[in-house]
């Protein structure tokens, strides 16, 4: 997804962990960057039942086009019967999750570790922290 000559950047990986697909986003999740973010996300949630966590704990910027972009992941999950979670302990993703009353709509964790977890998590945010 990078550009050249582009300042906005993000690069994704991806690995598999049993079934659960884990994409590691590092750079800004913006209008420009959105878009093919989108496109990589709706391939990974094609199938049945996907299973995929996104670590945003490198995403340095995100606006609402890449909420929207994180909205629509999470749709395709639930359509699909599957299980989305990010994993962010990021105060100003917190917050903006918070202040567009995202909050709820995700399961967020601060470690992988725990995303990674079978049992599922209550969906919502890392802390009632003001922001």
């Amino acid at each position: 997804m990078d550009e050249p000559g582009s300042q906005q950047v993000l690069r994704l990986s991806t690995r598999v962990i049993g079934d659960i697909t884990v994409v590691r986003l590092c750079g800004e999740i913006d209008i420009l960057t959105a878009t093919p973010l989108s496109v990589r996300l709706d391939g990974l949630t094609a199938g049945p039942r996907p299973e995929l966590v996104l670590d945003l704990r490198s995403v340095t910027f995100i606006d609402c086009s890449g909420l929207a972009a994180l909205c629509r992941a999470r749709n395709r999950m639930r359509i699909r019967g599957g299980r989305l979670r990010l994993v962010t302990s990021s105060p100003s993703i917190l917050r903006l999750l918070r202040l567009t009353d995202l909050a709820h709509a995700f399961e967020v964790y601060p470690r992988l570790s725990d995303a990674l977890a079978r049992t599922p998590g209550k969906a919502g945010i890392l802390s009632p922290a003001a922001g």
